[in-house]
């Protein structure tokens, strides 16, 4: 009996340590089972802050995710329109819109210019009549004030200067011009001003794309149809003009834009 004692309570600690063994292996095999760093960070939400030790990308001044820069950021320009209207109106250095004034007045009653207007205008178809051009030597005010021509610098005699226009060599064709330009009708320019004068032909101060049809045959008493067409398209009448002052005195005869 006392045997069969024995062996019940060796047989009980030996199931004891059995028991223990196999929990010491199950622990053990629990520990292994545990799970990766990296399945933790899948599993841990995502921190905002930044892990010690761990550097973090700080995009460049001026740029957000994917390297693009933000609009508005000092230093880079908004980018420009793409399309540049122009100003369809002219504005002064005010910014005011400057508008332009109707065309002056055309005149055909030489009554109504001054009377030393109406002399020299005078005068003038006389000397041109004559077929002389050299009449009209003193009526260019020799002098300081000599009449505004088209100069040549290397010959400032105007009479030399307007033979030399002329399509012949006695000027002939040039006081031709003279009569032509002097019968049409003028304008005023510049009222009220030091440069105030009379204009022959009205042509010079009217736009050419408001002519009536009358108008235009005046116009090409003293031009061409082809010589139209290209003051047409220049925008503006480019060929002789008298100018005379309200003291009678004759300040242009030039040809030009």
């Amino acid at each position: 009996m006392r045997i069969a004692s024995g062996k019940q309570g060796w047989s009980a600690l030996l199931s004891c340590f059995v028991t223990i063994a196999f929990a010491g292996i199950a622990l053990i095999a629990t520990a292994g089972a545990a799970p990766a760093l990296s399945e933790l960070k899948q599993i841990l939400p995502p921190s905002t802050s930044t892990p010690a030790g761990e550097v973090q990308d700080v995009p460049a001044d001026g740029e957000v995710d994917g390297g693009v820069p933000s609009p508005g950021t000092p230093g880079i320009p908004d980018p420009d329109p793409l399309i540049n209207m122009p100003p369809t109106q002219d504005t002064g250095e005010n910014g005011s819109v400057e508008e332009q004034g109707p065309p002056p007045e055309v005149i055909y009653d030489i009554e109504k210019a001054p009377e030393p207007v109406r002399r020299l205008r005078q005068l003038i178809i006389e000397a041109a009549a004559s077929g002389d051009i050299e009449r009209l030597r003193p009526l260019l005010n020799p002098g300081p004030n000599q009449t505004q021509v088209m100069l040549d610098p290397g010959d400032p005699d105007p009479i030399a200067t307007l033979k030399g226009l002329s399509g012949d060599p006695d000027g002939i064709e040039i006081l031709a011009i003279l009569l032509d330009v002097l019968s049409t009708g003028f304008v005023r320019v510049d009222s009220g001003t030091a440069d105030e004068m009379y204009v022959w032909p009205y042509f010079a101060e009217k736009p050419l794309t408001t002519l009536t049809a009358p108008e235009k045959v005046e116009l090409l008493r003293i031009v061409t149809a082809g010589d139209y067409t290209d003051m047409l398209e220049i925008g503006n009448y480019n060929f002789f003009r008298v100018g005379i002052s309200p003291d009678g005195q004759w300040k242009t005869f030039t040809a030009g834009d």
